[in-house]
């Protein structure tokens, strides 16, 4: 494993590299780090290059005075997008597999849509191509509402438990509240402006429609923030579509059930030779 960092204007970029073989780029969500892959990380490393950062704002990517003044006020999905095309760059790679969880999949698809040219293959892991309803943009809105008068952790601590599915819920509580601990970490106007940027994103289904790459949609019966039912029928629109379903999971797939989500992750990056 390497540990490396890009030092841009607005941003330090932290990432870890691992293992040899085709590029794959794993991108966590909100509220989340690198670590969040922690299970996956040692398996995928065996069959892939694989490419793990913490995004600007998260984990060990820190934001300099410079962007919190100029780039965190407008940040945008594009935005982060941007600064993942830096590690492609950095790493002189000409392209890659994307996989993102949540926000990590909107990210994703914004890249495609950028650098078309620079995706071998794109995986949106418990994440939808659909912009945010009129009423989850008011959700949303009342989200920023509550974490500047409360701050992330107690956001997280009221809304983290409802990402899992019932079992683990009921059996990994520890696991639970480990996650809402770790929220400590981050700086509330960067929750802000994620949760702007994920409000203002735009309906990325053009980008699936006109992908000439394998696409692969990862979901869960359970999950209430991209709801399967809008996975499935996201799964009918680009031209090579895999969808794989894990059950008894909600949003978290890759903690409630790391052995079934490395099998699917695994079994998709061996479609690019």
């Amino acid at each position: 494993m390497q540990e490396k960092q890009i030092n841009h204007p607005h941003y330090q970029l932290s990432y870890c590299v691992y293992g040899k073989g085709t590029p794959v780029l794993l991108l966590h969500g909100y509220g989340e780090d690198s670590q969040i892959w922690n299970n996956q990380i040692e398996y995928l490393s065996t069959h892939c290059l694989l490419i793990v950062p913490d995004l600007p704002g998260s984990g060990k990517s820190s934001i300099t005075a410079k962007g919190k003044e100029e780039w965190l006020p407008n940040l945008r999905i594009e935005s982060l997008a941007h600064s993942m095309n830096e590690i492609l760059i950095a790493e002189n790679l000409a392209a890659c597999i994307l996989l993102g969880h949540s926000m990590g999949g909107y990210i994703s698809l914004a890249f495609a849509e950028l650098y078309p040219s620079k995706i071998l293959a794109l995986g949106l892991v418990h994440s939808t191509a659909y912009a945010d309803s009129d009423e989850k943009k008011i959700t949303r809105q009342k989200s920023i509402q509550f974490l500047e008068e409360n701050g992330g952790h107690s956001f997280f601590k009221a809304s983290m438990p409802n990402l899992f599915g019932k079992k683990f819920k009921e059996t990994q509580a520890a696991a639970i509240e480990e996650l809402i601990e770790q929220s400590k970490a981050f700086d509330t106007p960067i929750l802000v402006a994620y949760t702007r940027a994920m409000m203002l994103r735009t309906n990325k289904t053009a980008v699936l429609q006109l992908a000439l790459f394998p696409v692969l949609f990862v979901a869960g019966p359970e999950d209430i923030a991209a709801p399967l039912t809008d996975v499935q029928a996201q799964a009918t629109v680009p031209i090579k579509s895999y969808l794989e379903i894990i059950e008894g999971v909600g949003h978290m797939g890759m903690l409630e059930a790391p052995q079934q989500m490395n099998q699917h992750l695994s079994r998709f990056i061996h479609l690019i030779p």
